[in-house]
């Protein structure tokens, strides 16, 4: 590459990584070409990229956005996981896919301007998805209105019994 090819790349990798609500830092090292279009193809399919990256490129183009948190971590052979929408799904991704290869050693990352650690990764992975969350909020959002309903009907049927009982006590 020569330098305007590498500023070009610098400028548009920065932009991505400016828009993104999380990245994640691997270690590829040991991994065929087969297993890493394998990650690749399973990262793209939750929403998110995965490409490897120069360190010293990388750390160019993470200067002024949110993955500059994680420079430190930029050390030996990188790779990274962008993502733009849902930061559990790709978690997960990496977390099957470090377990499936040996070699994928998950180093870092973040989430929306906080650096997280591996074992953060874990946890986050453990998380159900984004969609499953939505349907549990959403669930407990209907909850609430329908049990003032039942309540309410409930007081209501209440007082029709009173009523019913002192026209029958009436009548008696």
């Amino acid at each position: 590459m020569d330098r305007q090819e590498k500023e070009d790349f610098i400028a548009e990798l920065r932009s991505r990584l400016k828009k993104a609500q999380g990245t994640f830092l691997v270690d590829y090292k040991g991994l065929d070409v087969e297993a890493i279009n394998h990650l690749r193809k399973e990262l793209r399919s939750v929403g998110s990229e995965f490409q490897v990256v120069k360190n010293r490129l990388l750390k160019l183009a993470s200067r002024d956005t949110e993955t500059g948190l994680i420079e430190d971590h930029m050390q030996g052979p990188s790779a990274i996981a962008v993502t733009y929408d849902d930061v559990v799904s790709p978690a997960k991704v990496l977390i099957d896919l470090a377990g499936n290869f040996k070699q994928l050693k998950i180093k870092g990352g973040q989430i929306s301007g906080k650096a997280i650690d591996a074992e953060a990764i874990k946890r986050l992975a453990e998380l159900p998805g984004r969609e499953v969350l939505l349907a549990q909020s959403l669930s407990a959002m209907q909850a609430i209105p329908a049990s003032l309903a039942r309540v309410l009907n409930g007081i209501i049927v209440k007082l029709l019994n009173v009523f019913k009982a002192i026209e029958d006590q009436k009548e008696a």
